[in-house]
């Protein structure tokens, strides 16, 4: 493979993943990382992607990745992350979940369980669970976003504020170095702040890809959380805050 070929492809796997370590490059194209950086800098001064630390990205701080595409981004570590995440989860539960592919995945991950009540405002969640007789599904009211099923506004905090849960499961788009919870959509993030305040315990289930991403709105912050679910080891700074308040970390295999 030459170098414009290696450089096309890429530009390829970004795209299709909206982010890629030099790490990963690395291995993928079987070449140096100082091969790569200069790969990534030749792209990114003609625009074909978005040189970040430690890779290249594509994602935007303003828009999100259409939900199409994201429905099977990193979908493998998704699954390890939902599984792992379900095995905390006890028969006979009380839980929110929340918008989110990652939230649709640990939905799928659950039906083996039992006796389970589920209020979510994600329609797709409800139509995952919907046939298991011993499960209560009880969806929130609202306005329901034609993109993705996620159902978000004043009506939908006030429905979710009648409830105190065992645990809330939620999922995000970006995790600041700084531990700040990122998304792209202010109604939303709304939503999931009541979500947090009316669980007892909170799960966030998050693959490697959201450490770099920078969505413009704060959701919270990782220290709120009881437990994060990923497949990779986050940054050393978010690890230490989470550390110094408890926030257990489980990595998928």
């Amino acid at each position: 493979m030459n170098q414009q070929q290696r450089q096309e492809a890429i530009v390829d796997l970004v795209r299709r993943q909206g982010y890629a370590s030099i790490e990963q490059l690395t291995e993928h194209f079987t070449v140096t990382p100082q091969t790569i950086r200069r790969d990534l800098n030749a792209l990114a001064e003609e625009g074909l992607i978005r040189r970040v630390h430690g890779g290249a990205g594509l994602e935007s701080s303003t828009v999100n990745t259409a939900y199409s595409t994201r429905k099977t981004l990193n979908l493998d570590a998704k699954q390890r992350i939902a599984a792992m995440l379900a095995r905390h989860i006890p028969d006979g539960s009380s839980l929110f979940i929340n918008i989110g592919t990652s939230n649709e995945v640990v939905a799928e991950a659950l039906l083996e369980h039992r006796d389970l009540e589920v209020i979510t405002n994600n329609l797709n969640v409800a139509a995952i669970l919907q046939h298991k007789e011993d499960f209560n599904v009880i969806i929130a009211g609202g306005q329901v976003r034609s993109r993705d099923g996620g159902i978000i506004g004043e009506a939908t905090i006030d429905f979710i504020n009648q409830f105190k849960v065992d645990y809330g499961i939620i999922g995000i788009s970006g995790i600041d170095e700084d531990g700040s919870l990122l998304e792209f959509d202010y109604q939303e993030v709304r939503v999931a702040q009541a979500i947090i305040r009316n669980s007892r315990q909170v799960y966030l289930a998050a693959d490697h890809s959201k450490f770099h991403r920078n969505p413009s709105v704060r959701q919270g912050n990782v220290s709120q959380i009881g437990a994060l679910f990923t497949d990779r080891r986050p940054p050393q700074a978010i690890c230490q805050l989470m550390a110094s308040h408890d926030v257990m970390l489980h990595i998928a295999d």
